[in-house]
């Protein structure tokens, strides 16, 4: 089962994450710290599985990342996952991402946070794997794009109603209204 993913740039600063089970604000800041050490510090030739922190379960847990250019992922998974399987799920993650957001970069995952949480969430669900095809991912995001673009249509509509109200001029009408003569006050009898 997944514990855990971790996005964080090569600063430690965290673009992404996202805890299957549940750690306190200030524990989980101390796990992406720990995380980050742990990873940054090690060589790009050596192997991409580690064992969890202390703060992540320790010797129970593996620590699986990858790093693309400023980018670290890192998956912590128990033993029950495949390493190599995780390593695959990394990668399609990975391309999804550039696949939606052409040639992805930090500032991708800053500022459509919603649709990379979204797209996580076609990929793992409850710390269980959902989904490994990209395509049928990719598929579901662009159906989900597709919604909202109706439901923004929607959504629009009264702000399109109040515009047509605005230009159909409504004081100017008021005054164009031809009342018919009514009495005068003055022979109204009490």
């Amino acid at each position: 089962m997944i514990k855990g993913i971790l996005v964080f740039n090569n600063h430690g600063k965290p673009r992404l994450t996202k805890f299957y089970q549940f750690y306190a604000e200030d524990v989980q800041h101390q796990i992406i710290r720990e995380t980050f050490h742990l990873v940054s510090k090690r060589d790009d030739s050596v192997c991409n599985f580690l064992e969890g922190g202390t703060l992540i379960g320790g010797s129970d847990y593996r620590l699986i990342y990858r790093h693309y250019a400023t980018l670290y992922f890192v998956f912590c998974v128990d033993s029950s996952e495949s390493e190599l399987g995780i390593l695959d799920l990394i990668q399609v993650f990975v391309e999804t991402l550039d696949k939606c957001f052409e040639n992805v970069c930090e500032l991708d995952l800053i500022f459509h946070v919603d649709k990379v949480h979204y797209i996580l969430s076609e990929l793992v669900m409850g710390g269980m794997v959902l989904e490994t095809n990209m395509t049928e991912i990719i598929t579901r995001i662009e159906e989900q794009s597709k919604m909202e673009k109706q439901e923004a249509g929607i959504s629009a509509a009264p702000a399109r109603a109040v515009s047509a109200v605005k230009e159909m001029n409504i004081p100017q009408k008021i005054k164009d209204i031809k009342l018919p003569d009514l009495p005068s006050i003055g022979n109204l009898k009490f």
